[in-house]
């Protein structure tokens, strides 16, 4: 959640005039900044679907987890649509389909899936993961009509049903169905005895990335952009690890899903007492997603508002012909701001959380 934090300051904070992924272009410091991020959606997803496992290990009852999911499926997608969508732009007609309307459309699906025996989800789950990559011929402008539909399932793209009114699917479902549903299914080894679990954690994280590394070099299958030699190691590296994730290639989620692994495996093997204060974030993350866009978004119209005037109220969402020339901070700044993002946040989500550990409203239950 705070790598999170620090790719959304960094969108809205830094211009340095191209894609930080740019392989051309980019620098290790830029570029490892954002690719670093890559592992949080793929992380949240997973987490939640080992969190719909355990939770129903605790409660035994399939019917009441299917209706908590579906209920905090919309509600998650509505969420997308208004609070966040708002967040991120400013603009009441431009609709942003991001991680949480993926989150709550994998948690709809789920709800079916929990009544199939856990390893039919898993395998259907790899399906999706392992397969989707087969669909990247498909184009949505090939279904007419319901061009939207494809783009609901499997390629990000803008819609603009009405003037003025536009609907940006950026997180296709079907892979991400497939996270949740792989995390759901690894639920029951998180169940195990820590030593099983361990060996779990470690060897999987390290067979995925290996898989990652042994898929890429041949060039085959499993992303739409094929790496290549380029002028310089540098660039040949930022060629090979740059994978696509919108939506989320079989590479890109190798990779992603087996360092979150071998992450967990760390936090099974060592206590990072420095770390401990980020357990705050972690009991209200939804909460903490919310007002972290926000917060986020309101500062650099702060910061920008004595240079742009009330221009800096759409940056950064100004078409880029209209973007100042000199918009924007360098790195070092926007890790500085993130910092002080993050310290800011911590006595917020600290008030929120004891506030819910006192009180069962069950509104609660969904923040």
């Amino acid at each position: 959640m705070v790598l999170m934090a620090l790719d959304h300051v960094r969108f809205f904070l830094s211009n340095p005039g191209f894609h930080p992924l740019d392989i051309n272009q980019s620098n290790l410091p830029l570029f490892f900044t954002r690719w670093v991020t890559h592992l949080c959606a793929p992380s949240f997803i997973f987490l939640a679907g080992i969190a719909a496992y355990l939770s129903l290990k605790r409660r035994n009852n399939p019917k009441e987890l299917s209706k908590f999911l579906v209920i905090r499926g919309v509600w998650l997608i509505v969420l997308e649509l208004t609070v966040i969508s708002w967040a991120w732009t400013f603009q009441p007609g431009l609709f942003g389909m991001r991680v949480l309307w993926a989150i709550g459309w994998s948690m709809i699906i789920l709800a079916a899936l929990i009544h199939l025996p856990i390893r039919s989800i898993a395998i259907i789950g790899i399906i999706l993961i392992a397969g989707h990559n087969l669909l990247d011929g498909i184009q949505a402008e090939n279904f007419g009509n319901l061009t939207w539909l494809w783009s609901f399932l499997h390629e990000r793209k803008m819609f603009m049903p009405s003037p003025g009114i536009r609907f940006f699917i950026s997180y296709p479902i079907i892979p991400w169905v497939g996270v949740m549903a792989i995390g759901y299914a690894f639920g029951k080894v998180v169940s195990f005895e820590k030593n099983q679990r361990i060996r779990w954690l470690r060897n999987l994280g390290f067979g995925l990335i290996l898989s990652f590394f042994i898929i890429r070099v041949t060039n085959l299958y499993g992303d739409p952009k094929p790496w290549s030699f380029q002028s310089n190691f540098t660039k040949t590296l930022f060629s090979f690890l740059d994978c696509h994730k919108y939506p989320p290639s079989l590479l890109y989620l190798l990779i992603t899903l087996g360092l979150a692994l071998l992450i967990l495996y760390g936090f099974e093997i060592k206590r990072f007492r420095f770390l401990k204060p980020l357990i705050m974030f972690g009991r209200v993350p939804l909460f903490f997603y919310i007002i972290h866009l926000w917060l986020i978004h309101f500062t650099a119209i702060v910061l920008s508002l004595p240079k742009y005037g009330i221009t800096a109220v759409m940056l950064p969402y100004l078409n880029k012909s209209a973007m100042p020339a000199n918009y924007g901070y360098s790195l070092p700044h926007v890790y500085l701001i993130w910092l002080i993002i993050i310290i800011i946040l911590y006595p917020i989500c600290h008030w929120f959380a004891n506030f819910k550990s006192q009180h069962k409203y069950w509104w609660l239950n969904y923040l």
